[in-house]
This record gives structure tokens, C-alpha cells and sequence, in this order.
């Protein structure tokens, strides 16, 4: 019997990671996609008259093996990959994307989904139970359903398509990313970087048994490198390799294939009848159109444009008394670093030992304890992947409410950055509440022999974004598993993380965590005082930033006839021109390893970040308007988390705030 095909044997039925072999992932899947297309069937088979509970009800419920299973196997895919996992995710996503067209474009399945919704006037449905059925029957829709049988076939061919290529696309970019590395060995090099992240290159050259350094391109050793290294050839030499990751013509190289995954979507918007892909999405967003997200971020962009050209004057003023009159991208992170301690007398290096991982993490724990009753307890007897991972039990008020897996430090067989996903949804069903399963992973600096993980300020915020995710997974309390936790408006999903990360800014917060992990001593109030007259340093640049990306992306997704005839890099520059701040390099381009539009789920909706960061700040302004562990206030936010998406996100975000959200908050809290 293969284990996959089961419910598990372990505790809470988690993954029993310890006993899964790579060989069972494959028969497993084609087992469990039999198995759900036999529950399709007996939905189809049904001799009753279609109602809501026999046809969009046993729909949501639909294949829960299969979903547990392929969360496990893509999750391994993105946190400890292998080549043989690769291999395995080439032949199982074509497969999982056969199953899934041949449920969208049921032509039976589909009009009893539509006999119930043409009749749900005479059905009494509460609202969750409406929005099940609007969801169900748009997202048959917007898959094809109303769709000739040759227009099915061809839709069915191009999400394969999109499904192998998308695939491919970040595999490029891990590969990329692991084959180059930085090998030094002459210690003068490293002049200006701090002992401890010295010490860290000297652990990551060990490890590939190297005398010296060895610097990476992944973000714990990339990112310190390029902050602090006063040797100007060799942070030219770093961002050139990053900037060129998957865009140097060799084995890796993604450019064809943006150029294909952009010609794939707009074939599949097209056949819909919408006029270009983000069209598309946007018709499932808050946002509802191009128009209004282009509108949105050009707003920011006039707002943000002269603070960030400010700034950038300030840093060539610093350069330039180093004798550099032409300041370039690369400079731009060391003499922020420089100006930074110059104004606030404030380094990261300074920060960190007041930042062990593991009183950060507590901190955020006892922060979801004083607002939503939350506790945890690790669990020694759960299966993890692999040693690095912990595992919690979280209660509420004393009753199993999820479990958590924390995998925070870098490893070859894991991407880059940092993200929340889960391996269980939440739903209720027959009575029990059946509760998530959540993940985080981060890339935060390993312990070495003599310190623990000490994080940076960012990654003190990183790992707080992450859990702020997390907590609308765990909070999740809804009926159908569809509908359930970060199941929402994906311009919505980004509220809960950046919302937690305003406490990382507050002081009576601070304080009862920011301690020097050998000490004890309290982070002083000089510096918390920084830390605060910091947040918003380079805040102009930063947004500027995030705007580049955001506007690319929709150029991406709505222009894509002009790509044809001009390269990524011509593309990617003409559309950032307005957002750019130094001179772009002919070598380098960040399309090609731009993971989140071309892998993950920001197509057309990259701008979510920033339309998040104004609802956040509004929601944030409330706390603060009436103290920021209100506990009224943190019972209407904690009904906002769990609702998941059972209700339309601004009906769900005036019931928490009282109106709509001010996009006056966001811009008070960036530029005062």
C-alpha cells in the first residue's frame, strides 16, 4: 500500500515525512487523481436533482487526499528539492493540469453546477454558502466551461503548457542561483564586513572544503556582502552575477521562456474573451482592472519620486566624497548602509545580537497569545523533512487549533527568500472542525559554533511578514476547505503580513524582546528611538522600487504583442524607466529571475503589495489610534482573519475598520 494514499497515521495526520520515499510520489498521485475523479463521477452520476449540498457542497470536499498530498510533494519542490523531485514535479505537473481542465471542462459536472446557481433564489443559503456557489460557478467559467469542444482542447493544451514551462522557469532560477559562488582568499577583500558575516563565508567555504571565503548569491550571504564589502570591483563583480542569473544565454537561461509564458497567457485570456491576461486576473481582484492598478501606482509614483530622488542625491554626496562620480546600483546598498549609520549611528551588525532567532520567534508568539489567545508547544514526535525544521502544536485557550513547521536557515535544496504555504486547509465537516496545517520558511543566517542565529533587523521583520500569513492560515475557521484561510482576493492576501510588521516599530513591544543574547540588556532607548526614526529611511527608494516591479509586471500582462519584436531587456527598461534611479547595466536584467510573476502567483498582481501596504496602514492607524493590543479591536481583526474568503474583502475590511480603507495612511506613515 503506498502511504500517500492514506490518511496518515500520525499525530494530527501530518505528513509522515519520515516514511515518504520519492518513488511514492508518482503512483501516489495517479491513485488519488483516480480516486477524486471517481467522486466527480458519482457528483455526475447522481440520479437526484442537483441541489446545492449534492453538487457544490460534495464538489468543495472533492479530492482532500490529493490536495494534502500535492501540498507535501510541491512543498518539498520549494524547500528541499532535489534533482529527483524536479524530475518527478516535470511528469506530475502536466498530469495534475490534465486532471484539473478535465473537472473545469465536465460538460455534465458543469450544468448541474449551473441548473443550482440559475435556481439559488430558491434555495435558503447563508453567505458563505453564496459565495461557495458564485466562486464555484465563475472559476468553471473562467476554465472554460461555456467553451466549444476544439476551444476546450486548446485551452486544456495551453494550461499544460503554462503548468511545465512556469515549472522550468524557477528550477532555471535555483540552478542559477546555486552555480555561481565567490571564492576569495585573500582576507583584505573582505575589508568593512563585520567578523561575524566574515566568519559565515569562511563556515559556507568549509562546507564546499575550500581554504578562505566563499560568497553566494543567496540572500544571507549576498545581500551582507553587498551592505558592508568597501572593496568596489568585487560588489561590481557580486551584482553582476545576480543581475545575469538566468539571463546569460547558457543552460539556464530564461528569456525565451518569459517570452512564451507571457504568448501562452494572453492565448488563454483570449480564448476567454478578455482582452489581455491581466484582464483576466484582475476580474478576481479587489483592484477589478489594469486602468485602476496603473492609476494607483502612477499616484504613488508622483507622491513617492522627489523623496527618492532626495535620497539617492544624499547617498552620490557620500560617494562622491570617496572620490565616485558616477555612483551605479551596486554602491547604492553600501552608502545606504554608510548614510544610515551616519544619521541614526545605527548598523545592522549594532542591532543583531539583540535579535537571537529564537527570542524573535517568541516574541511573535506572545504577541498572537496576548492578542488572540494563542499558544505553542513544540512537538518532538511530528515527522519534519528535515532536521532544521521544528514543529509546534498551536492551542487557543487550550484546544488544538493547528500545528506550525519553522524551517529557517538556507540550504542548497531550498529557494530563495522567504514564504508561508501550508499542507492542510482548514474545513469544517460531519460535525469536527478539521484544523490547517501551516509552514514558514525563511533563509536567516545559520548558528555557527560560537553564536546563535542572529537576525537583522529586516529578517526581525521578514520572519513577522511570514507569520502574519500564517496566523490567517491558522485562524482560519470556515466551512469549505476552498474558501478557507489565505484563501482570499490575492490583493487581500498581503494584509495580514504587513500588518504584523508595524509591532517591529513599536517600543513597549520591543522591549520585551530586543535583548543582547548574551547579556540580557535590554535593546536601549537611543536605539529604539532610531529604529523608529529609521523605519522610514529610504522609504522613497524602497517604494520607487516596489512601483518599478508593479508597473512591469502590468506592462507584462497587457502589452505583450510589443515583446515579440524587442528583447526582455529592452522591454523590462522601457517599462522601469519612469521608477529607475541609477543607469541600468546592458549585462544585467531582473525579469529573467523575476520568480514571482513568472512561478508564483503575482501575474498582474505584483501591484498587491503596495494596495496591501495601504490597507495595512490603514488598519494598523486604528490599533494605534486606540492602543496596540486593544483587545476589542483585536477580536474584530481576529474575525477579519478567520472569515477566510467567505465574504467580499472590502465588506470584510469596513466590518472590521468601520469605512474604507485612506490611501492618506500609507502615504502619513511613509512621508510623515
Amino acid at each position: 500500500m503506498n502511504i500517500l494514499t492514506e490518511k496518515f497515521n500520525t499525530p494530527y495526520h501530518s505528513a509522515p515525512f519520515g516514511d515518504i520515499k520519492n518513488e511514492d510520489f508518482l503512483p501516489a498521485f495517479k491513485e488519488l487523481i483516480q480516486k477524486s475523479e471517481e467522486e466527480i463521477n458519482a457528483i455526475v452520476d447522481n440520479p437526484e436533482a442537483p441541489t446545492f449540498e449534492n453538487v457544490i457542497e460534495a464538489l468543495a470536499y472533492s479530492g482532500e487526499q490529493l490536495d494534502v498530498v500535492s501540498n507535501i510533494f510541491f512543498n518539498l519542490n520549494s524547500a528541499e528539492t532535489s534533482d529527483e523531485i524536479q524530475q518527478i514535479a516535470q511528469e506530475v505537473s502536466p498530469i495534475l493540469t490534465e486532471y484539473s481542465s478535465k473537472i473545469s471542462q465536465n460538460e455534465a459536472l458543469f450544468n448541474k453546477i449551473k441548473k443550482v446557481y440559475d435556481e439559488k433564489e430558491k434555495y435558503n443559503l447563508n453567505e458563505e454558502q453564496q459565495m461557495l456557489l458564485n466562486e464555484t460557478y465563475k472559476g468553471f467559467v473562467r476554465s472554460g466551461s461555456l467553451l466549444n469542444e476544439e476551444d476546450k482542447e486548446k485551452l486544456k493544451k495551453i494550461s499544460m503548457d503554462l503548468s511545465i514551462k512556469s515549472l522550468q522557469f524557477g528550477q532555471n532560477v535555483l540552478a542559477s542561483t546555486n552555480a555561481y559562488f565567490k571564492h576569495i582568499t585573500d582576507k583584505e577583500q573582505l575589508a568593512g564586513i563585520p567578523e561575524a558575516i566574515v566568519e559565515q563565508f569562511a563556515e559556507e567555504a568549509k562546507e564546499r572544503n575550500l581554504e578562505g571565503w566563499v560568497v553566494t548569491l543567496q540572500y544571507p550571504s549576498y545581500i551582507p556582502f553587498m551592505t558592508y564589502a568597501e572593496n568596489r570591483e568585487l560588489r561590481k563583480e557580486l551584482a553582476l552575477a545576480n543581475g545575469k542569473k538566468s539571463f546569460d544565454g547558457g543552460e539556464y537561461d530564461n528569456q525565451n521562456l518569459i517570452k512564451e509564458l507571457l504568448q501562452l497567457k494572453q492565448q488563454k485570456a483570449e480564448l476567454l474573451g478578455y482582452k489581455d491576461y491581466a484582464d483576466y486576473v484582475l476580474e478576481e481582484r479587489m483592484a477589478k482592472s489594469p486602468t485602476k492598478v496603473v492609476d494607483f501606482l502612477n499616484e504613488l509614483l508622483i507622491k513617492a519620486k522627489p523623496y527618492a530622488n532626495k535620497e539617492v542625491d544624499e547617498l552620490k554626496s557620500l560617494a562622491k566624497a570617496d572620490g565616485i562620480e558616477d555612483m551605479q546600483s551596486y554602491d547604492h546598498t553600501f552608502y545606504a548602509e554608510k548614510l544610515r549609520k551616519q544619521k541614526f549611528d545605527l548598523n545592522d551588525e549594532e542591532l543583531k545580537p539583540y535579535f537571537p532567532l529564537n527570542q524573535v520567534q517568541y516574541a511573535v508568539f506572545g504577541l498572537s497569545g496576548k492578542l488572540f489567545g494563542l499558544t505553542f508547544e513544540e512537538r518532538n514526535d511530528i515527522p519534519k523533512y528535515h532536521e532544521d525544521v521544528k514543529v509546534y502544536e498551536v492551542k487557543e485557550n487550550g484546544n488544538y487549533k493547528s500545528l506550525l513547521y519553522v524551517d529557517y536557515f538556507p540550504r542548497k535544496g531550498k529557494r530563495a527568500g522567504a514564504w508561508m504555504t501550508s499542507y492542510k486547509n482548514q474545513y469544517k465537516q460531519n460535525g469536527e472542525n478539521s484544523r490547517p496545517h501551516i509552514s514558514i520558511v525563511c533563509n536567516f543566517s545559520k548558528p555557527t559554533k560560537d553564536t546563535p542565529s542572529l537576525l537583522t533587523f529586516q529578517e526581525v521583520t521578514t520572519l513577522f511578514h511570514e507569520f502574519g500569513h500564517a496566523l490567517h492560515g491558522m485562524m482560519a475557521d470556515t466551512q469549505y476547505p476552498t474558501l478557507s484561510g489565505t484563501s482570499v482576493k490575492w490583493d487581500f492576501v498581503e494584509l495580514p503580513s504587513q500588518f504584523l510588521e508595524n509591532f517591529c516599530y513599536e517600543p513597549e513591544f520591543l522591549k520585551t524582546f530586543a535583548k543582547h543574547y548574551k547579556t540580557g540588556e535590554v535593546l536601549p532607548n537611543e536605539k529604539i528611538e532610531k529604529i523608529e526614526q529609521s523605519k522610514n529611511f529610504m522609504e522613497g527608494y524602497q517604494t520607487l522600487r516596489q512601483l518599478g516591479f508593479g508597473l512591469l509586471d502590468m506592462n507584462y500582462h497587457t502589452k505583450v504583442a510589443e515583446l515579440e519584436n524587442e528583447s526582455v531587456k529592452a522591454f523590462e527598461d522601457q517599462y522601469t524607466k519612469a521608477t529607475a534611479l541609477y543607469p541600468t547595466n546592458p549585462e544585467t536584467a531582473m525579469s529573467p529571475s523575476f520568480s514571482h510573476i513568472f512561478q508564483g502567483g503575482y501575474s498582474a498582481g505584483y501591484y498587491s503589495y503596495k494596495w496591501a501596504e495601504v490597507l495595512d496602514a490603514d488598519a494598523f492607524q486604528y490599533f494605534k489610534e486606540n492602543g496596540i493590543f486593544n483587545p476589542e479591536i483585536a477580536a474584530k481583526y481576529k474575525v477579519l482573519l478567520s472569515s477566510g474568503g467567505t465574504k467580499d474583502p472590502m465588506e470584510l475590511y469596513k466590518a472590521f475598520r468601520g469605512s474604507e480603507p485612506k490611501v492618506e495612511s500609507l502615504l502619513k506613515r511613509a512621508f510623515g
